[in-house]
C-alpha cells in the first residue's frame, strides 16, 4: 500500500533551487532514510511532504488511507525547544492536538492513549517530570512518544540522534526498529550511515539526479561512493 508519492519533486529557497527531479514512494512498512549532503534538501523535503513549506514544482500525492493529520513528526530541536517549560505528560499529549479541533479539553482515550506511548518508550516514571529537565536522549523519547499520539501509521524524524552519545543514539535506533517490525513506517532524515542497516530504502538526495532504490542494491551500486565521502 503506498502511503505518499512524490513525482518530480523540486525543493528550493526563495528563488533558488537546492535539488530537482525528486521521485520516491513510501509504502506500508517501509523504513526510509533519507540521506545527502549538507544543503542537498533533506530537512526540506520533510517539512515539504508536511506542508511547512512549498514546493517549487512536482507533486506529492497522499493515499487516500493516509490524512495529513495522521502523519507523526518528530523535528529537528532548537535550543528553545530543549528548553521548554512543560511536564513530560503535557508534551505527549499535544502530540493529538490536531484530534482537538473544538474540543477545549482531551478525551479520556486520548489521555489513555498517551500514556500508553510513554509506557511503551519506558517514560512513564518521567511524566510529572518538566521536559527542560530531562537528557537529550529522555527528551527524544518524549518526543517520539508524542510523534506516536498522532499517528500509529508513519513517522517523520528529522535528524533525530544529533548530539546524542552512541549508546543513547544506538538505544534509540532499536526503538524505531521495534515500531518498524510492529508496521509502523518510518522515514528518517539522518547524516549517520550506519542506519543504514535498519532501512528498506534509501533516498540519496544530491544535486545531480536524487537516487531512490530499495537498500540492498543502494549499498551495492553507490556504498564506496557514501561510504568515502
Amino acid at each position: 500500500m503506498s502511503y505518499i508519492k512524490v513525482e518530480d519533486l523540486s525543493l528550493g529557497y526563495d528563488s533558488e533551487i537546492v535539488c530537482s527531479n525528486i521521485n520516491f514512494e513510501i509504502n506500508k512498512n517501509d523504513y526510509l532514510c533519507i540521506i545527502g549532503e549538507n544543503g542537498a534538501g533533506k530537512s526540506t523535503l520533510i517539512k515539504t511532504i508536511l506542508d511547512l513549506k512549498e514546493k517549487k514544482a512536482g507533486k506529492i500525492l497522499f493515499s487516500e488511507n493516509l490524512k495529513k493529520s495522521e502523519i507523526g513528526y518528530l523535528p529537528q530541536q532548537t535550543v528553545v525547544q530543549k528548553d521548554f517549560p512543560a511536564t513530560v505528560y503535557e508534551v505527549v499529549l499535544s502530540g493529538m492536538l490536531s484530534q482537538l479541533k473544538y474540543r477545549p479539553f482531551y478525551t479520556k482515550k486520548e489521555k489513555k492513549h498517551a500514556k500508553q506511548e510513554m509506557e511503551k518508550l519506558g517514560i512513564t516514571h518521567l511524566q510529572n517530570k518538566s521536559y527542560r529537565q530531562l537528557s537529550g536522549g529522555q527528551q527524544q523519547r518524549v518526543l517520539l512518544a508524542r510523534a506516536l499520539c498522532a499517528s500509529d501509521k508513519i513517522i517523520l524524524l528529522d535528524e533525530p540522534v544529533t548530539g546524542l552519545d552512541p549508546q543513547v543514539t544506538q538505544e534509540f535506533y532499536g526503538i524505531l526498529k521495534s515500531l518498524n517490525e510492529q508496521g509502523m513506517t518510518i522515514v528518517m532524515v539522518s547524516h549517520d550511515l550506519s542506519v543504514l542497516k535498519y532501512a528498506t530504502h534509501v533516498l540519496y538526495l544530491k544535486k545531480k539526479v536524487p537516487i531512490f532504490m530499495e537498500k540492498e542494491m543502494f549499498i551495492e551500486r553507490y556504498g564506496k561512493e557514501i561510504y568515502n565521502d
